[in-house]
C-alpha cells in the first residue's frame, strides 16, 4: 500500500483543514466542497484525512459495513446479531468522473441472474463508502443525475435502489468531499446548497510559505516512509483529538440565544430554505466540541457562517461566492443575547447634549445665543450640516460621452454594462445526437428513458435484460440446458438504447463593430448574450466566444465549460470600428473545426449576434458577398445556427435575415428571444434546418 502524504504536513490551508476536521468530528455537517485553482493540494489534503479517521468496527462478512453494536435491521446481508464483530480502517472511496449509475448505487448481479437464475444485488460505491469518506474529484464535471443520487444519499443517510426488478435499501452514511476548479465550470446553485460547507483555496503568495511547500513535497517524494515517520507523532495527536471531540459532541449545548443568532444571520444574508440554518447549527456544535467546550459561543457561529453560507449566496453562475464579514459581525452583535442592557439616560437637568434642543445644540431651539436656531455668523463657511442661506442651485452637468479605452483606435468605445438577463427560448440542435449528457438537444445517452435494444457494437455497456432473455430463450433446448440457469451466448446479448438530452457546444459570434456601438443598444445585446450564457449553464453546455470588429476577428474565449469566464469576457468587450462579418464567421468555422476533432460527439450550435451589416476587414472584395460565402461554409457542414438580429430603427435592411438563410438557420430579434414573447422558436430552428436540407437537395438535383 502506498504511503499517503501526512495531513499535519500540509502547509497553510487553515480553512480547508478545519472544514475537513469538523466533518470528521460530525459527519452530519454534510460534507465539504473544496473550490480552487489547480495545484493547490486539494486532493492531497482530502486523501490524507482518511488516515486520521478511527478504525471502524464492522459485522464480519457484511458487504454494507454494518456496525456490530447496532446493525441495520434492513441490511440486505442481514439480519445480523449484535456481537463483537471485526475492525477495519475507515475507507476512502473515490468516485471517478466517468462512473456509471450502476457503479454508484449498485445493480442486479447479472452473472448470478443468468447463470443461477436467482435475483441478487451487487453493491455499489455508496455501500463501500458507508462509515467512511466518499471523495469526488472534479465534482463539477460529474453528470447531474449522479450528483443528485449521491447528494440524496448523503442527506438521508441511506440509498434506495429501484431498478431492473431489484428493490434494495441500505445505510449510506459517509463524509462527502468534492473538489473542483471553477475555471472548468460551476455547479448549479441547488447542488451547491447540498454541500454542508465550502472552502476557497488558492496558492500562497508568501515566498517563504511556498518554499516550505516545495521543501516538504520534495522530501516526501524522496522517501515517503521516512517523511511520514517524521509526522507520526502529530498525526497520532490529531487522531486522538478527533476521537475526543466525537465523544464530547453529544454533550455540547446549543442555547436559544445562539440559535437566534444563527437564524438572524441566515435571514440577514437571504439564503434560500432552512438547510443553511441546520448546517450552521451542526457546524457550530462541532466547532465547540473541537475546541473542547460544551457550550457554543458567538465566535463558533461566526466561523460556521464563514464556512456554511458563501456558496449559498449565489443566485446565478455569474455571482462570486463570498460573505460580507462586516455585515456578519453587525448581525451577530445585534442579536447577541448575553449583552447587558444599555445604560439608562442620567436623570436630572438637561445637560445640553446633542439632539436635545438645549444650549449648544445645532437643532431647532438651539445653536445660537438667543436660542432661535440661527447659525453663528462670521467670516468662515457655515457648518456642513446647515445649508447656506439663499443658496443658488447648481445645474447638473450634461452626461459625458462614453470614455475611450487607453490606446483605443478611432471610433472605439469602452465596454458598457450588460442589461439584466432574462429567460430565453430554448434553442436546440435538430436530430438525434450522441454527445455528452446535458439538457439541450435530443440524444442517445446512457441515462434516460429506454426506447429499445440493439446488438452491441463493441463492448456492452448497458444490458437490456428482457431483450437478452428473449434472444436466448428459443435456443435453450438446442444448447442442452438442464438446470435452472439460462444458457446465454454472446450473440444473445442486447444493448439497451436510451434517449435523453445532450449538452452542446454553443459558440457565440458577437458583432462588436461601430454599427453596434450605441450604448443602450450594446447594453441590450450584451444582456441577450448573457441570458443565452445563463441558459447554456443550466443546460450543461460548453460555450465559446468569438468577437469581430475593426479589421479582424478574435477568439475571446476558447470553448470551455466555465460560462462565468465567458460572461467576464463579454463584460469587458469594447465596441467600435468596421464590421468584418466574414472574418467573424471564418473564425467561428475554424473554432468548430478544431472542436470537431477534439470532441466529435458534441454537436455545435452557432449563435451569431449581429445586425447583418458588413463593411469589410482585411479581405478584399464585396463584404456582403464574402460574408455570404463564409456562411455557406457552415451550412455545407450542417452546423445548426441562429442569427440574433440586433437591427433597430425605423429603416431596416433585413440583412440579418438574409445571413440566416445563407447559414441554413433561422433569425430571431432580441424581443423574440425572450421566453414569453413568441412560441415555437425551437420549431423555427428545426424548420430552418429542414429548409436548408431541401434547398441543398434541389441544388444537387
Amino acid at each position: 500500500m502506498s504511503t499517503r502524504y501526512p495531513f499535519t504536513a500540509v502547509v497553510g490551508m487553515d480553512d480547508l483543514r478545519l472544514a475537513l476536521l469538523l466533518n470528521a468530528v460530525s459527519p452530519a455537517v454534510g460534507g465539504v466542497l473544496v473550490r480552487g485553482e489547480k495545484g493547490t493540494a486539494k486532493s492531497t489534503a482530502v486523501r490524507a484525512l482518511a488516515e486520521l479517521l478511527p478504525v471502524v468496527p464492522v459485522v464480519a462478512g457484511c458487504r454494507f459495513g454494518c456496525d456490530p453494536a447496532s446493525p441495520d435491521p434492513g441490511c440486505p446481508d442481514g439480519p445480523h446479531e449484535a456481537g463483537p464483530g471485526a475492525e477495519r480502517p475507515a475507507r476512502m472511496v473515490e468516485l471517478p468522473v466517468g462512473a456509471s449509475e450502476d457503479r454508484l448505487v449498485g445493480s442486479l448481479d447479472i452473472e448470478k441472474a443468468l447463470a443461477e437464475g436467482v435475483k441478487a444485488f451487487e453493491p455499489g460505491l455508496l455501500a463501500d463508502a458507508h462509515r467512511g469518506i466518499l471523495y469526488v474529484d472534479e465534482v463539477n464535471l460529474l453528470h447531474d443525475h449522479l450528483i443528485d443520487l449521491l447528494l440524496d444519499a448523503a442527506a438521508m443517510g441511506f440509498s434506495n435502489v429501484e431498478r431492473e426488478g431489484v428493490s434494495v435499501r441500505h445505510a449510506a452514511r459517509f463524509l462527502l468531499v468534492g473538489t473542483m476548479n471553477p475555471e472548468e465550470g460551476e455547479l448549479r446553485p441547488q447542488l451547491l446548497d447540498r454541500f454542508g460547507l465550502t472552502v476557497e483555496v488558492a496558492a500562497s503568495r508568501d515566498p517563504e510559505q511556498r518554499v516550505e511547500v516545495v521543501r516538504r513535497r520534495l522530501a516526501f517524494e524522496d522517501d515517503p516512509a521516512a517523511f511520514a515517520a517524521r509526522w507520526a507523532g502529530e498525526e497520532a495527536e490529531l487522531r486522538e483529538r478527533i476521537v475526543a471531540a466525537r465523544e464530547l459532541l453529544p454533550r455540547v449545548v446549543l442555547g436559544d440565544a445562539v440559535l437566534l443568532q444563527i437564524a438572524a444571520t441566515c435571514a440577514a444574508f437571504e439564503v434560500d430554505g432552512m438547510r443553511a440554518d441546520i448546517v450552521m447549527a451542526r457546524t457550530a456544535t462541532a466547532l465547540a466540541a473541537w475546541a473542547g467546550r460544551t457550550e457554543v459561543t458567538s465566535e463558533d457561529v461566526r466561523q460556521a457562517a464563514l464556512l456554511a453560507l458563501p456558496h449559498r449566496r449565489r443566485r446565478s453562475p455569474f455571482d462570486a461566492p463570498g460573505l460580507d464579514e462586516d455585515r456578519l459581525d453587525e448581525t451577530l452583535e445585534r442579536f447577541k443575547g448575553d449583552d447587558p442592557d444599555p445604560e439608562p439616560e442620567p436623570d436630572g437637568p438637561d445637560d445640553g447634549g446633542p439632539g436635545d434642543g438645549g444650549p449648544g445644540d445645532g437643532g431647532p431651539g438651539g445653536g445660537g445665543p438667543d436660542g432661535g436656531g440661527i447659525p453663528p455668523q462670521g467670516d468662515g463657511p457655515p457648518p456642513e450640516d446647515v445649508p447656506a442661506p439663499e443658496e443658488t442651485p447648481v445645474p447638473e452637468p450634461a452626461p459625458a460621452p462614453a470614455p475611450q479605452r487607453a490606446g483605443a483606435g478611432a471610433g472605439e468605445r469602452a465596454a458598457v454594462k450588460a442589461a439584466e438577463p432574462f429567460r430565453t427560448k430554448v434553442l436546440s440542435v435538430p436530430g438525434l445526437g450522441e454527445g455528452a449528457a446535458g439538457r439541450r438537444s435530443r440524444a442517445r445517452t446512457e441515462h434516460g428513458r429506454t426506447t429499445g435494444s440493439t446488438r452491441p457494437r463493441g463492448a456492452l455497456t448497458k444490458l437490456h435484460l428482457a431483450a437478452t432473455v428473449r434472444a436466448a430463450a428459443p435456443h435453450q433446448k438446442a444448447r442442452g440446458r438442464t438446470g435452472p440457469g439460462l444458457v446465454v451466448r454472446r450473440d444473445d446479448l442486447r444493448q439497451a438504447t436510451r434517449e435523453g438530452r445532450e449538452g452542446n457546444l454553443v459558440l457565440f459570434a458577437v458583432d462588436a463593430s461601430g454599427s453596434m456601438a450605441a450604448r443602450q443598444r450594446m447594453s441590450a445585446v450584451k444582456g441577450a448574450v448573457l441570458s443565452l450564457l445563463l441558459d447554456a449553464y443550466q443546460r450543461r453546455d460548453k460555450v465559446g466566444l468569438v468577437t469581430f470588429r475593426g479589421r479582424d476577428a478574435e477568439v475571446a474565449l476558447p470553448p470551455t465549460s466555465s460560462v462565468d469566464a465567458a460572461a467576464a469576457r463579454l463584460e469587458q468587450l469594447p465596441t467600435g470600428g468596421r464590421t468584418p462579418l466574414s472574418a467573424g464567421l471564418l473564425k467561428a468555422h475554424d473554432v468548430l473545426r478544431v472542436e470537431r476533432l477534439r470532441d466529435p460527439s458534441r454537436r455545435p450550435l452557432l449563435v451569431v449576434v449581429t445586425d447583418g451589416r458588413a463593411t469589410g476587414g482585411r479581405a478584399a472584395g464585396d463584404p456582403v458577398a464574402l460574408a455570404a460565402r463564409a456562411a455557406r461554409l457552415h451550412a455545407a457542414e450542417g452546423t445548426a445556427s441562429v442569427v440574433v438580429d440586433c437591427e433597430t430603427g425605423p429603416v431596416r435592411l433585413g440583412l440579418a435575415g438574409r445571413l440566416a438563410v445563407e447559414l441554413g438557420g433561422t433569425a430571431v430579434t432580441l424581443d423574440e428571444l425572450r421566453a414569453d414573447s413568441i412560441a415555437g422558436l425551437v420549431r423555427d430552428v428545426q424548420a430552418g434546418q429542414a429548409g436548408h436540407a431541401a434547398r441543398a437537395t434541389r441544388r444537387a438535383a
